[in-house]
């Protein structure tokens, strides 16, 4: 990860100024990831990006992975664009059927 990426993100993580996207906070109940889990995957030195979207319509975002104190595996793509605010678009646990490992994506079959 670019080293000012992981710092925009981490400043605005510990200035409070995210935000989760109403489908993140669904995915995030329903994977049952906490905000304490979020926080210490967005602060934490594991964090990296594993696929990056600088030209998305939506707005420059990157699909990041990192890992809790319990060195379980999240990922998140975060939306990096706004000069105030870092949105969370979407929060998930990688699984095995969608993941080689949680860097990397399966091959979808056609």
């Amino acid at each position: 990860m670019s080293q000012a990426i992981k710092a925009l993100i981490q400043t605005r993580v510990r200035a409070n100024q995210y935000r989760l996207s109403s489908h993140a906070e669904h995915e995030r109940e329903a994977d049952r990831i906490s905000w304490q889990e979020i926080e210490e995957v967005l602060l934490s030195n594991s964090l990296q990006v594993i696929e990056d979207y600088p030209d998305d319509p939506r707005g420059a975002s990157c699909l990041i992975l990192g890992y809790t104190r319990a060195m379980k595996p999240i990922h998140l793509v975060c939306g990096i664009s706004l000069p105030d605010v870092l949105i969370v678009i979407t929060v998930y646990r990688p699984n095995a059927e969608e993941w080689i490992d949680s860097r990397e994506r399966k091959e979808k079959r056609k």
